[in-house]
């Protein structure tokens, strides 16, 4: 994968936590291409299967011990990160996620460019106080952040609606279409859609439900299996794999072991039923958790549907990956869904969050009609493989990281070479490379350093940046067209 050049070869430091799921896909894309494309990329990161997969790629690891949610231990991550940060002396910091978002912008204070990339909001994530606190800090620290990105527009309208302000950038999920693909897998093997199907006891023609996602409140696994008896009503051989692990493993094991899908005699009943459901009538064993999955594609391939029924997202890549290996796919209502989908697919692939009864009416409506099955999967396949290519996201990042940059060395504008000065992001959704903005000229409104935490000579820690040797210009081998870089400094 090759990027566009940004003329000199700026050093990136990745901060991410958590190191699982989308989150961590999407650091490893990144990763990958920015690597490919020439530039220097150090990502900070706990140590585990992600910092192992990266050092893989050969990307600067930089070990950074945080956990998952904020705590007592803020204090002390955040210096942590501090230390990494004099050590690499990035050129741009890029924060993923809540908690990577709230100990880089301690850290960082703006002294370094820094963008943060949410992955869907904290403030949705917390009721209660914990939400109203989080909202708060999301408001004082948008200062810090040259650019916001969302993954998707009605992302960047919620945060924008809940007081939100600052630099946005929207920029959707891609996917890796040489390895989401609608093909058979490498087979036989693990990731062979038969093979994974025998392996697990499911029949060739079993009609075969897969969620692939974190188990935890968010993805809504709960609603799926307080919905799954009705689709079995309906389609009485029906499987239910759920593949991923999350805190909330032992809870979903519970419930569905009492609702009679695991056939465990004596299982408890879940809140809202009485009595567990007696085992052996028919449901026993429709329901399968795989824990963890290092790679999914195989289970979309196997799958004849792919439902995913979070309670909020900020564009989930599980349907997206799902679409680019030819599958149907039936998602909730929420930030993102509609934005992923064709608008074709939108009445037969939507329906309300957290409402089992709609989700097992679309659920078995679509297993029961193979054609529609067949005519939603090749539309879905088409528009993943031309709007939501990992190779159209790296490129729209690129760009955004050039512009950033320039911002940063307002001194340099005047001599940067040609490529450098065109790496402003457009304003509008866009399919080929145009000219940069009226933002980027002379002139034109920027933020001032109050806003976006960026002083006149960039600085960290009190000390000037590094200054970059120019080694080399970074050329790109083919053209890979933007499918998306809009910014605005309004809701």
């Amino acid at each position: 994968m090759h990027l566009p050049p940004i003329g000199l070869r700026p050093r990136v430091l990745h901060v991410t936590q958590p190191v699982d799921g989308g989150v961590a896909r999407v650091v490893t894309d990144l990763t990958r291409a920015q690597l490919a494309a020439g530039l220097r990329v150090s990502v900070a990161c706990p140590e585990g299967g992600l910092a192992d997969r990266l050092r893989a790629l050969r990307a600067d690891v930089r070990p950074w011990a945080a956990t998952r949610s904020p705590g007592r231990a803020l204090p002390v991550e955040v210096g942590r990160l501090a230390r990494v940060i004099e050590e690499v002396r990035p050129d741009l910091v890029h924060a993923h996620s809540a908690k990577a978002g709230l100990a880089a912008r301690l850290a960082v204070r703006g002294r370094v460019p820094t963008v943060f990339q949410p992955h869907a909001w904290s403030f949705e994530a917390a009721g209660g106080p914990t939400g109203v606190l989080a909202l708060g800090w999301e408001r004082w620290a948008a200062r810090w952040a040259a650019r916001t990105v969302c993954v998707s527009e009605a992302e960047r309208l919620r945060g924008a609606r809940a007081g939100i302000r600052g630099r946005w950038a929207v920029v959707p999920n891609g996917v890796d279409t040489d390895r989401f693909h609608a093909g058979p897998g490498p087979g036989p093997g693990p990731d062979d859609a038969q093979d994974v199907r025998r392996r697990h006891g499911i029949g060739p023609h079993t009609p075969l439900v897969v969620c692939v996602g974190r188990l935890c409140r968010q993805k809504g696994q709960d609603v799926l299996l307080s919905a799954w008896e009705s689709v079995l009503a309906r389609v009485p051989d029906a499987r239910l794999v759920l593949a991923g692990d999350g805190p909330d493993r032992a809870a979903l094991t519970a419930r569905a072991s009492a609702y009679g899908l695991l056939d465990v005699p004596g299982a408890p009943a879940p809140p809202g039923r009485h009595t567990p459901a007696p085992p052996g009538r028919g449901t026993a064993a429709s329901v399968l958790f795989t824990g963890a999955v290092a790679d999914a594609s195989g289970w979309y391939r196997a799958a004849d549907l792919v439902v995913l029924p979070s309670r909020w997202e900020g564009m989930a890549l599980a349907p997206l990956e799902a679409m680019a290996c030819g599958r149907p796919v039936v998602v909730t209502d929420v930030d993102g869904a509609r934005e992923a989908l064709p608008p074709a697919l939108a009445p037969r692939c939507l329906v309300p969050p957290e409402d089992p009864e709609a989700l097992a009416d679309s659920v078995a409506g679509l297993l029961l009609d193979a054609p529609l099955r067949a005519s939603l999967a090749r539309d879905g396949h088409a528009h993943v493989r031309s709007a939501h290519d990992v190779r159209h996201t790296a490129t729209a990042v690129a760009r955004l990281y050039g512009a950033v940059l320039d911002a940063a060395r307002p001194s340099d504008r005047a001599t940067a070479p040609g490529p450098h000065r065109a790496l402003a992001c457009d304003d509008t959704r866009t399919t080929a490379r145009r000219p940069a903005p009226a933002t980027a000229g002379p002139g034109a409104r920027h933020p001032a350093p109050g806003d976006m935490g960026q002083a006149d000579v960039p600085r960290k820690h009190g000390m000037p940046l590094k200054r970059v040797e120019p080694l080399k210009r970074v050329e790109p081998l083919k053209r890979v067209e933007p499918f998306e870089c809009r910014e605005s400094t309004h809701p």
